[in-house]
């Protein structure tokens, strides 16, 4: 459980005194601005009568939307065009930007040590995973809080989510030398009641305003029309995230985050050092794909048996971080022990280097997203997915257990891809919840030859966040 909290501020008082007529702590800081990922939550017993403290999904300040769905789907983020004069990211040297980002983090090495069992390619983002779980943990209560606050490393609330808000914040700053976007949107079914403070939380806090969705009588359309939006706000990157039958007439509401990234190398590849050379898949199996090549000061560290390369984008505010094992077969020694804490004690030992850089082309494309249901449930999350036992009353208490919401699925997806240019990145994270009932040296450059598997991290500098981690095993397929 989350430690007790200060006292709270005029402009989260409405919240709090809804929480406290019924009996739950406060979950919520009194300020954010952030983003989420996606939340579905079904149930079919009907909606609870409106009281002081629920609102169905009509109120003046959720956004409408006309139903049936429209063919297109609302307007994609805004993106990185004509953008105003470049700003400077501010530092990130402590506060609860620090204490979010490193709960995200330290996440993200847990995750990766579940899904490292998985074959082939891989690329998540702690990052959307992390913000949207942080969402849905503000409507969570008793021991479903205190079990997702110990997975996902949650600190306090307050740090947690003003952390987020400073940090989405500074992402969603616009620069002439990328483009970094968040969008975030809350589905409800239209006939049914949420919090007021749930929902006045997820919209000033974190930036998602509520559209009515009929979920009831249109399922497969309200699927195809968030996947659509999805699909929109990735630029396209992310299609289908919500799988058939993720999205049925028991539905209630969707809460998604989409996270775009596009960024070009400080240090270009030239397309003439581009050539075709042998890609070791498993130390002795090999494939032929496109490998770039240039020779350039790079930050670089040469720990026990490993090799740590880190690529800057232009501007200098992001980063891909290359971790290659010098054995062509040691990638999974590597990955079974890589934590946070190393990764950031490897980054602190990095000195500039000439570095004659050798790097394959690829494209991590899934064609499905991930269900981490059953990941998170082993990793100790286990009550959110409880139908009997799971506490999300800060979202939803109707007055019929059998109406409230429970965790169903968590989908995720990512894709990455990286060329002479630089890098194009994107995910999107789903949460399911069904009803309750249902510089140069002189001496000659170190070689830094990326032929065989290795992992990335795509990261911003200043505060060190992993906005992406990726693993690539084969550079040769598509997905």
């Amino acid at each position: 459980m989350s430690p007790t909290p200060p006292r709270p501020s005029l402009s989260s008082l409405p919240f709090v005194l809804a929480r406290r007529r019924a009996g739950h702590p406060r979950r919520w800081p009194s300020f954010a601005l952030g983003v989420g990922l996606t939340l579905v939550a079904a149930c079919d017993g009907g909606s609870a009568p409106a009281t002081p403290d629920v609102v169905t999904a009509t109120p003046e300040d959720v956004s409408p939307a006309p139903e049936p769905p429209p063919a297109t789907p609302p307007e994609p983020m805004p993106s990185a065009e004509a953008p105003p004069p470049e700003p400077t990211l501010p530092p990130v040297s402590g506060g609860p930007s620090a204490t979010a980002i490193q709960a995200s983090n330290d996440f993200a090495f847990d995750l990766h040590r579940r899904l490292r069992r998985r074959p082939g390619n891989l690329a998540f983002s702690p990052a959307s995973i992390s913000v949207a779980l942080a969402m849905t943990w503000g409507g969570a209560e008793g021991e479903t809080a205190a079990e997702m606050a110990q997975v996902m490393r949650f600190p306090a609330a307050d740090t947690l989510h003003d952390g987020w808000a400073t940090a989405v914040k500074r992402w969603q700053t616009k620069s002439q030398n990328y483009e970094l976007a968040t969008a975030n949107r809350l589905f409800g079914e239209k006939t049914y009641s949420f919090e007021t403070s749930f929902l006045t939380a997820t919209k000033a806090h974190y930036g998602a305003p509520l559209e009515p969705r009929d979920f009831k009588t249109a399922p497969g359309a309200q699927r195809t029309y968030i996947n659509d939006w999805v699909a929109k706000n990735t630029r396209q990157r992310i299609v289908d995230l919500l799988p058939p039958p993720s999205i049925r007439s028991d539905t209630r509401l969707v809460l998604v985050n989409a996270l775009y990234l596009k960024a070009d190398w400080s240090s270009q590849f030239k397309d003439a050092g581009t050539r075709d050379a042998d890609f070791f898949i498993d130390g002795a199996k090999s494939v032929t794909t496109p490998m770039m090549n240039q020779t350039a000061s790079f930050r670089y560290a040469a720990p026990d048996g490993v090799q740590v390369l880190e690529m800057p984008y232009k501007g200098g505010d992001l980063s891909m971080v290359v971790v290659l094992p010098v054995a062509r077969d040691g990638l999974p020694a590597v990955e079974a022990k890589l934590d946070a804490a190393q990764l950031s004690g490897w980054m602190k030992g990095m000195a500039y280097e000439r570095v004659s850089l050798t790097l394959p082309k690829f494209k991590i494309d899934p064609p499905k997203a991930i269900d981490l249901a059953k990941t998170l449930k082993s990793m100790g999350m286990a009550l959110a997915f409880d139908r009997n036992q799971a506490d999300f009353t800060g979202i939803a208490d109707p007055p019929n257990a059998a109406d409230r919401l429970y965790i169903g699925n968590v989908f995720h997806k990512a894709f990455v891809a990286v060329d002479e240019a630089g890098t194009e990145a994107a995910a999107a994270t789903a949460v399911v919840m069904p009803r309750a009932g249902s510089a140069a040296p002189v001496a000659p450059p170190v070689r830094f030859v990326a032929d065989h598997p290795f992992l990335f991290f795509i990261r911003e500098v200043k505060s060190e966040a992993i906005l992406f981690v990726g693993r690539v095993s084969d550079p040769s397929p598509a997905g």
